[in-house]
């Protein structure tokens, strides 16, 4: 079973990616080794459609490792990843008696990870978690690193802890069972992680949407690269301005949380709005004299290469404009940027040093 380790700075807690084919069935083993012998409870946290597919198979791996499994399943969808639904969770963990030596098994999208992780980063000041991914928007980013959270009327992602699991375990073969634009929306994040990393991660991802094949070595090849800012970079430092700075990672996110918040988090699975929020980022890019046409090309290819994304260019560039000024990461009342100067080579950018007409101008090119 192919794995990558994630190694945070000295006393802080360090854990596994494991990758592989069936690892589902593994379940309850990898737990054990990683919770010890003290664990007894497992809340199980995920929604009726993945549980429907998998929740069978994951207890049954869990219960032969003699673990008590609670589970509850929150609603489908991004707009759901809200306090009510925080509340809810802890309530059930509270309701089923989770001890701080228990755990919280995430089995789900990136929806499912960052409300769970939540809930285990506050319930009882921390109880351990263990991410178990089944799409792969989740099993490339939002699985790994720590961060998770919840959305509020004012914006996506506002409240939040980080909190790293104790484990990472990916079935590759829960790609199978995705629809399209599930698979597109994590494409659209390989596309993204390529980007800011290197030409080889990035050329590395554009040749398996030409060709296809076998996933997991790109997904391992992803991980290991998101692994090593996190490594570097745990807690996204407010100073840090340099290109190992986790900051690169929400490359396309600017734009893609306003997407959703403008739209209800009802039009844009995540993904497909990173999608578009790169083409943005890259149409500021050029404006500015960073990027040229060639590698804007490039990054445009890329995208295209994911799948159909939702249309945009209904959509009011005032609304766009005003929910990116709220935007979580504002740092000194301005948005800071992550912007292109080529592939691989990514630089921060304060959004006074962004003209209004050039803004407007790169939302209209990159969302019609």
């Amino acid at each position: 079973m192919p794995s990558v380790h994630v190694r945070l700075p000295a006393g802080k807690q360090n854990y596994e990616i494991k990758i592989g084919a069936g690892t589902l069935s593994t379940l309850g083993a990898e737990a054990r080794a990683c919770l010890g012998s003290g664990a007894r409870r497992v809340a199980l946290i995920s929604n009726s459609k993945v549980s429907d597919l998998y929740g069978r198979r994951v207890r049954q791996s869990l219960k032969a490792e003699r673990f008590k499994v609670v589970h509850w399943l929150m609603p489908e969808g991004e707009r759901h990843k809200s306090l009510r639904s925080l509340e809810q969770a802890i309530s059930f963990m509270s309701e089923a008696r989770l001890e701080r030596s228990d755990a919280v098994i995430a089995l789900g999208g990136g929806v499912v990870g960052d409300l769970a992780g939540f809930a285990a980063a506050v319930y009882l000041r921390g109880i351990p978690l263990i991410q178990v991914p089944t799409t792969l928007l989740a099993q490339i980013d939002s699985s790994v690193g720590g961060k998770t959270g919840i959305n509020l009327p004012a914006g996506k992602n506002l409240a939040g802890a980080f909190h790293q699991p104790s484990l990472v375990l990916i079935d590759t073969k829960t790609l199978r069972t995705l629809p399209p634009r599930e698979l597109t929306a994590g494409w659209c994040e390989a596309v993204k992680q390529g980007t800011v990393a290197s030409r080889k991660l990035f050329r590395q991802t554009v040749e398996l949407l030409s060709r296809g094949g076998d996933p997991g070595e790109l997904i391992a090849a992803q991980c290991r690269f998101k692994a090593s800012i996190v490594a570097g970079d745990e807690r996204e430092e407010i100073a840090r301005t340099d290109r190992r700075s986790r900051r690169i990672l929400n490359f396309g996110h600017t734009t893609a949380h306003a997407l959703e918040k403008v739209t209800g988090y009802r039009r844009f699975r995540h993904g497909e709005a990173v999608g578009r929020g790169m083409l943005v980022a890259g149409e500021i890019s050029k404006s500015l004299g960073m990027l040229t046409s060639g590698e804007l090309e490039s990054l445009r290819e890329a995208v295209r290469l994911c799948g159909p994304l939702p249309s945009a260019g209904d959509l009011s560039i005032d609304d766009i404009v005003r929910a990116i000024d709220r935007d979580k990461k504002s740092i000194g009342g301005a948005v800071k940027w992550i912007l292109l100067e080529r592939i691989g080579k990514p630089l921060i950018v304060g959004g006074r040093e962004i003209d209004s007409r050039v803004l407007r101008a790169s939302l209209r090119a990159g969302l019609q």
